[in-house]
């Protein structure tokens, strides 16, 4: 057979534990015996990124930049066991948050419907899109465990030497504070990023802060957004037939529960980070979510939205048959494959990212799945596939 031809590379940035498994696996079965696969590659295994000092994790964001198009595997971000368990030189940063960072990206979260899982939420027909800025607030925070009485200060020193201070609180007693920034040009990025991400996807976009509450930081986020839409891209909207819908993050909670789906939801990052677990969840399950970081400069790094599946790999390695679902970095796959081939004119690969997915479902619908799904199912008499198994079936879909 002849393999479909690709003219520019992926970044490809491999990972960890069962992850790491599962991602050979699908090179192995499901894309090198149809595609003529070229990617650069790095390994952001957890080893390798303490060998390197972590310097691996960037170069693969400043491959992405120059290439266009990444698929990223799951990585462990290291706590204190993982830095005992590997024997870390330090505890190294989230590889997500390193790469998100450098690409000024948003990450655009979207459940993967399939016939027999059904969502939780009865009215969920459609699938909701979570947009979670990818920059600052809870996870680049600066806090302190206060020992006793005394004041907590935020203080702005100008470069002119202007100053701006603000009491926290008054402690009478121990306690704790943090402190948390954003940037204007980062959170204007993240709204063109969702505006634009809108258009090309026919959606509404709904976006939501506590703006009533925080009166500054959260207030900043609702303006900007607010003041790019007006000037770029009203007009657009109205175009296509979407609509910008603003509302308070408790407000947006209790409507999403009540809407049928089909549209994004703008969070900023730890909202966006805790909805889209609720999200994937309710929709079925936490590996059945797409994950795409995209940036304003029109660069594009997928992944799967969950972890490394730590507790299988233990499994794994003392030899134990596992059941881990793939079909997420399946997606991470076919999608990055889908965008080459959008941007190289490649429509052969278009079509092949196209098929992979749909040999995916369809092999689900049929009734073979992994076992996280078999136990939620619907169809009557799901048969339960280990991780290979599940993998090699698909494999034979879509080479029929």
């Amino acid at each position: 057979m002849t393999k479909i031809q690709m003219t520019t590379p992926l970044v490809e940035m491999d990972g960890d534990e069962m992850t790491r498994i599962i991602w050979q696996m699908i090179k192995d079965e499901l894309i090198c015996p149809f595609v003529d696969l070229k990617t650069e590659y790095y390994d952001l295994g957890l080893e390798n990124r303490n060998a390197t000092d972590d310097m691996v994790t960037f170069e693969s964001a400043e491959a992405t930049k120059r290439l266009g198009v990444a698929v990223k595997c799951a990585t462990i971000t290291p706590n204190a066991a993982r830095v005992e368990e590997y024997d870390l030189k330090q505890m190294w940063k989230s590889p997500n948050g390193t790469i998100r960072a450098m690409l000024d990206g948003t990450v655009f979260r979207t459940p993967i419907i399939v016939k027999g899982i059904e969502p939780c939420v009865r009215n969920w027909v459609k699938p909701i899109t979570i947009a979670r800025h990818a920059y600052g607030d809870v996870y680049k925070n600066a806090e302190i465990r206060v020992p006793g009485p005394g004041k907590v200060e935020l203080v702005y020193t100008g470069e002119d030497g202007t100053e701006i201070r603000e009491l926290v609180h008054e402690y009478d007693g121990a306690g704790v504070a943090q402190g948390m920034h954003n940037l204007d040009a980062s959170i204007a990025s993240f709204a063109m990023s969702c505006f634009e991400f809108a258009l090309d996807t026919k959606q509404d976009l709904w976006f939501a802060t506590k703006d009533t509450i925080s009166k500054k930081y959260d207030h900043r986020f609702k303006d900007i957004f607010q003041e790019i839409y007006d000037d770029k891209y009203a007009a657009r909207f109205e175009e296509a037939g979407i609509e910008y819908f603003y509302t308070l993050i408790d407000d947006a909670v209790a409507r999403v529960m009540k809407a049928e789906g089909g549209f994004i939801w703008a969070c900023k990052n730890y909202d966006g980070d805790v909805m889209s677990d609720m999200v994937s969840s309710a929709f079925g399950s936490l590996a059945m979510m797409t994950s795409v970081l995209v940036s304003p400069a029109g660069v594009y790094e997928y992944e799967a939205a969950h972890g490394t599946v730590q507790r299988h790999y233990y499994k794994h390695l003392e030899g134990k048959e596992t059941s881990t679902n793939s079909v997420a970095t399946i997606f991470a796959w076919s999608g990055a494959l889908r965008k080459r081939g959008e941007l190289d004119e490649l429509p052969d690969l278009v079509a092949f990212a196209d098929r992979l997915e749909a040999a995916t479902l369809a092999t689900i619908e049929a009734g073979e799945m992994t076992g996280d799904l078999a136990r939620i199912t619907t169809l009557p008499n799901p048969v339960t596939l280990s991780t290979g198994e599940f993998i090699s079936a698909i494999a034979k879909r879509l080479a029929a």
